[in-house]
């Protein structure tokens, strides 16, 4: 069974969501027949990386809001991480750009979807636990190191524009089924849900996208009657 898991690496939500996603992943009792495949969704394509600019000054100047306000948002943010046994230090993140690192996330995919979903981990982290620059290429050498990808595959992806198509096309995606925001996961096409919703609603919602994708592996029950087959042949 795929599910499809739209996300932005700058998103502390999205970081907070995979937790409790994960959690629940490791509760389904089919857990080893599910696929999952991450999504790109940039949440500011136009950012420009500048590490002179803390996280609480871009939201503030971003969303025009007074930075009380910013720093209020960011509170509750951390507080729901520690519920999920997340230390973020979101006031510190990088105000970086996330087109590379979710080039580099598409690259890992196409190696393996395991090591695509290490990677995920990995860049979060990066971002919001270790405040690592996630716009540069050394730090996300370094990542892609440690999930096992090659160097010299990391460093033809980043010295390119490949896998720029893949991003364009999930957010293409993303607007044609009317994303608004994320995380954003779909289920076997048939169930998604919006948001860092708790381990439970995730668990419930496995379960009944289990009980479809049951019902669609079964074979279609066939009626003969009078045909035609390719070799002309009619009776």
């Amino acid at each position: 069974m795929k599910i499809n898991i739209w996300s932005d690496v700058r998103c502390p939500f999205c970081y907070i969501g995979k937790r409790k996603f994960d959690a629940a992943l490791s509760q389904f009792e089919h857990k080893d027949k599910v696929e999952v495949v991450w999504k790109s969704y940039e949440l500011d394509p136009e950012l420009k990386t500048d590490e002179t600019i803390t996280t609480v000054e871009y939201l503030a100047s971003n969303k025009q809001i007074p930075i009380d306000q910013v720093k209020q948002m960011i509170a509750h943010a951390k507080t729901m991480g520690q519920e999920v046994g997340l230390e973020m230090n979101i006031e510190n993140s990088i105000t970086a750009n996330s087109k590379n690192a979710h080039r580099l996330m598409h690259f890992a995919s196409s190696q393996n979807k395991e090591i695509g979903n290490e990677l995920m981990e990995a860049l979060f982290k990066a971002h919001f636990t270790d405040a690592k620059n996630i716009d540069d290429n050394d730090v996300l050498l370094e990542l892609g190191l440690k999930v096992g990808l090659d160097k010299d595959g990391i460093n033809e992806l980043l010295n390119s524009e490949d896998f720029s198509y893949e991003v364009r096309q999930d957010q293409m995606e993303a607007r044609n089924i009317r994303v608004k925001g994320v995380p954003f996961f779909v289920m076997h096409k048939k169930f998604a849900v919006s948001g860092a919703q708790p381990t439970e609603t995730f668990l419930d919602v496995l379960k009944k996208a289990w009980h479809y994708y049951k019902e669609d592996q079964k074979p279609i029950h066939i009626i003969s009657g009078n045909s035609c087959d390719v070799n002309g042949n009619c009776e």
